[in-house]
């Protein structure tokens, strides 16, 4: 550590063999004498069994100012200095190596100052020669605890030199009934000769004093713990509340005089800052512990220095809460960025929620504030204070905090893992095969709702096997990122780097995602870097003013949610967001994230009336900060992590949301980079053209049709989510028209047309088995519809059937997934057959075996109903029909393969005649 220079002294640090030159003024030596204590020294050595009671010695250090040093000292001072007398004098005697142990005693008397109460004491003094080095071994010293008994200082600031590097070692500190230390062994403390002993006061000065207990002080390391100063080296301690403080050190033990309002201090004649512990008397206990204030800082240069570029990639692993082992101590680091703040404590069940003792230093213009504390491990709750520029306080959670309390509590909690991995199989083949390239089916997962009650490890247990007999390749969480109201569904985060706590700790999340893999499931998860609510004690004016929010008030509120948006311009938050995708991917095996919101983070006007907003330095309406953070996240996470896959939920045309970063596009723009993107569009116009009555369908053809215009602009995602089944939008069954079965019907056929239409495949929970009701994350899914006691179970039985056959045919037909985002894999048969509301087109795959994909979406039987097709394929024979009795359907089916006629059709030259049963789709491949 580099102590700070004290206000007043004059002596820069001398070594063992040197003399200080210049002595102290008599104003300044009267100042030293009332400051300096005599520690009382005393060894209790065994006897006989006739012994009753154990010698004590005490040693008493002597002033360092001989006679000849003051007739120095007074030819260069001023008249005044000269008239000065010392406060006191003694003679030092040294022992030769010639000398024998024989104990020499001696009495030093001290001179009281005039206007102070006359303070007595007589010491006696061993010295006996170890070495002919002539260093002397200090004896283990016992403290004083009468404060009556302890001299009244004066407030005086010394010269600060700066203090050895404590040697490593420690064992964790350990709580003692007693004031006893425990009995250890270390090398001897080597101490002051009295030709090097100054009088200097060892006390905080009142500037220090008044900031540190303001909570304003930026480096507390320079004023606490021990520093080396002219005439040894200087203990100072903050322990609010401690009835008394004793320094051990090896053999010495010296207790600190209490300087009031939680501050100790002492002067031992020693040569440089030992290895010490500290023994804080509370009433009640003692602590027997490291002193916080002795260590070096946790972060390097580099870690600072990427954080102050926001390159940092690893950034939780430099800020935030961990467990460690710092020059030999068990302990945790502590901290946080808070640029603007007059100073930040730590505050925690560790110290009863009173940060007052615990003051983080402040590391350069880096805006990091950090401290070690030992003896703190996992599962202890903390906060940090903040004292903000106005000196009003505020308590925040960790923004890096990697678990939190169960809301609605808001501490974060230290934590590190231990978790195992056994998916080693799984990563090295996700990197295979690029996701646009596969099979991509998605079952999307409210995991707090999917199954009421379960946790992380009981969702490990039923999840990973109702997903895999379904047949999807993946599943997609909402947010499992820390927030504080259950009914946001995760989508306003407070703890971006915290697992939510409601369902178990991060191991056990860890523990989750790994059984997904081990059962061959990929694990997408909802990622919100948009936006964050206002919530008091999360990131909102973190430290007193704007600083993950943009400054601009405009900039920063988001239209719609009521939340806050992310300053993207902002190297440092653009770190945090960065890291935090990297984040999820690495340490918990995430194989993507799906971006939410991305259209509110790309245009300036979003949701905004002219005069809300300022266009860009262009003068247009996109956000040039959000386009280049999402550059950086996506190229960072393509870089980093092999396999994974980045999807955007964006509902606008933005040109190039899937483009590679590094290729410009007609706007001007690099790509975003991403890996997919929701086809929002699809979604929406395929949804309103089946929530048409049939009659009227012809009427509304183009909005199944019109995707295939764009279709291969971008590579998408085809997705029937959480947001199309909530909030008076109703259940994907109960949007389709007609009585029960025809809406039953109308379901069956739109999953097959889904299924088969280019673009991957996205189906939220519930969905899979045509629940009636909209979703509710209160109590999820109605599972009591595929309870075989429930009358209308086959009916939902038969959906969840249809919904593994398809993705079992699915994933068994390259046709259907190789060519998604190359127009070479797509042909149409008839997309024009409105009145007839049929459409039919094929499927492609590299070697050109098609699959072909016919829907009725009119509740009528079409017998005979005659397509073209390829002349090359001999017979055609269904694979999949929505309309088989055994998904609930009338059963109308082609069940002999269907050959082709030399009859030119739709422009072909051969043609099928085909039976096509109402409101269903039917897919037929090569025989």
């Amino acid at each position: 550590m580099t102590p700070r220079s004290e206000s007043s002294g004059s002596h820069p640090k001398k070594t063992a063999g040197e003399k200080i030159p210049e002595q102290p003024t008599a104003a300044q030596q009267k100042s030293a004498a009332k400051k300096t204590a005599v520690p009382k020294q005393a060894a209790a050595r065994k006897t006989t069994a006739a012994k009753k009671a154990a010698a004590k010695k005490t040693a008493s250090a002597q002033s360092p100012a001989t006679k000849a040093a003051a007739k120095k000292a007074a030819a260069a001072k001023t008249a005044a200095a000269k008239k000065a007398t010392p406060a006191k004098t003694a003679a030092a005697k040294k022992a030769t190596p010639a000398k024998t142990a024989a104990a020499k005693k001696a009495v030093a008397k001290k001179a009281a100052p005039a206007k102070a109460t006359a303070a007595k004491s007589t010491a006696k003094k061993v010295a006996a020669t170890k070495t002919a080095a002539k260093k002397t071994a200090t004896k283990k010293a016992t403290a004083t605890k009468t404060a009556a008994k302890k001299a009244t200082t004066a407030k005086a600031a010394a010269t600060r030199t700066t203090a050895a590097k404590p040697p490593a070692k420690r064992a964790p500190a350990k709580k003692a009934a007693t004031g006893k230390a425990p009995a250890k062994k270390a090398a001897p403390v080597q101490t002051v000769p009295p030709e090097m002993e100054v009088a200097v006061s060892p006390a905080v000065g009142a500037a220090d004093r008044e900031r540190l207990l303001g909570g304003t002080h930026h480096d507390p390391h320079s004023v606490l713990g021990a520093h080396p100063v002219p005439g040894g080296v200087a203990f100072r301690a903050f322990r609010p509340y401690a009835l008394s403080v004793t320094v051990v050190a090896g053999e010495v033990r010296a207790e600190l005089q209490d300087d009031g309002e939680g501050f100790f201090s002492g002067l031992l004649p020693l040569r440089e800052a030992p290895e010490y512990r500290l023994l804080v008397e509370y009433e009640g206990t003692v602590l027997d512990t490291e002193d916080a204030y002795r260590f070096l800082p946790t972060l390097g240069d580099l870690d600072l220095h990427l954080i102050g570029e926001g390159r940092h990639e690893e950034l939780w692993t430099a800020l935030g809460a961990h467990p460690t082992i710092h020059e030999g101590v068990t302990g945790t680091r502590f901290s946080v960025w808070a640029p603007n703040a007059r100073g930040v404590r730590v505050a925690g069940t560790f110290n009863f929620w009173d940060g007052t003792g615990h003051v983080m230093r402040s590391l350069g213009s880096s805006g990091v504030w950090e401290l070690f504390l030992p003896d703190i491990g996992e599962g202890e709750l903390y906060k940090f204070e903040i004292t903000r520029h106005d000196g009003s306080k505020t308590l925040r959670a960790d923004p890096m905090a990697r678990r939190t309390e169960v809301p609605p509590a808001t501490s974060s909690v230290i934590t590190s893992s231990r978790y195992e991995w056994g998916d080693a199989e799984w990563l090295d083949r996700r990197a295979q095969t690029p996701a646009h390239e596969a099979p991509f089916s998605v079952y999307e997962v409210h995991l707090a709702s999917w199954r009421p009650g379960l946790t992380y490890r009981q969702l490990a247990d039923q999840l990973p096997g109702y997903v895999k007999n379904l047949g999807f390749t993946h599943v997609e969480l909402m947010p499992v990122a820390e927030h504080p109201f259950g009914g946001s569904w995760g989508y306003q985060v407070t703890g971006f780097y915290a697992p939510t706590a409601r369902l178990g700790t991060p191991d056990d999340f860890r523990y989750l995602v790994d059984a997904l893999h081990r059962a061959g499931i990929g694990v997408l998860m909802d990622w919100v870097p948009a936006h964050f609510p206002r919530d008091d004690w999360a990131l909102a004016e973190f430290d007193g003013r704007p600083l993950y929010e943009h400054e601009d008030p405009l900039r920063a509120a988001h239209p719609d949610w009521g939340t806050l948006e992310f300053d993207f311009g902002r190297r440092e938050v653009r770190n945090f967001l960065v890291s935090n995708a990297l984040y999820w991917c690495e340490e918990f095996h995430i194989d993507g994230l799906r971006v939410d919101a991305v259209a509110s983070m790309l245009y300036l006007d979003y949701s905004r009336e002219a005069g809300q907003w300022t266009p860009n330095e262009h003068g247009g309406r996109e956000n040039l900060d959000a386009v280049a953070f999402l550059q950086e996240m996506n190229a960072t996470v393509y870089r980093r992590v092999p396999g994974v896959v980045t999807i955007a939920e964006e509902s606008t045309a933005w040109d190039g949301v899937t483009r590679a970063t590094h290729h410009e596009g007609p706007s001007g723009f690099g790509g975003l980079g991403f890996g997919l993107k929701w086809n929002m569009g699809w979604m929406h116009d395929s949804l309103q053209y089946m929530s048409h009555e049939p009659v009227h369908r012809k009427y509304h053809h183009h909005e199944m049709t019109f995707s295939m215009v764009y279709a291969y602009s971008e590579n998408y995602v085809l997705p029937i989510s959480h947001d199309e089944v909530v909030h008076g939008k109703r259940s994907l069954v109960s949007k389709m028209p007609g009585d029960w079965w025809q809406q039953r019907a109308g379901h069956r056929a739109y999953l097959g047309f889904m299924w088969a239409h280019p673009g991957k495949q996205l189906l939220f929970m519930g969905q899979e088995f045509a629940q009636g009701a909209e979703w509710s994350e209160a109590h999820g899914p109605d599972w009591w519809l595929l309870d075989p006691g429930y009358g209308a179970e086959p009916d939902h039985r038969g959906v969840r059937d249809l919904v593994r056959d398809l993705n079992t045919v699915y994933r068994a037909t390259p046709a259907l997934w190789r060519l998604d985002t190359d127009p070479a894999g797509f042909e149409w048969i008839v997309g024009d057959a409105a009145d007839d509301n049929v459409l039919a087109f094929l499927r492609l795959d590299p070697e050109g075996t098609p699959i072909l994909a016919v829907s009725n979406f009119a509740p009528v039987i079409r017998q005979d109903y005659r397509l073209g097709v390829p002349e090359d394929v001999p017979a055609w024979h269904e694979a999949v029909n929505t309309d088989a009795a055994r998904y609930g359907g009338s059963d109308v089916t082609n069940p002999d393969p269907v050959k082709p006629e030399a009859q030119p059709w739709h422009g072909r030259p051969a043609s099928i005649r085909l039976t096509l049963p109402p409101l269903s789709t039917v897919w037929l491949r090569p025989a």
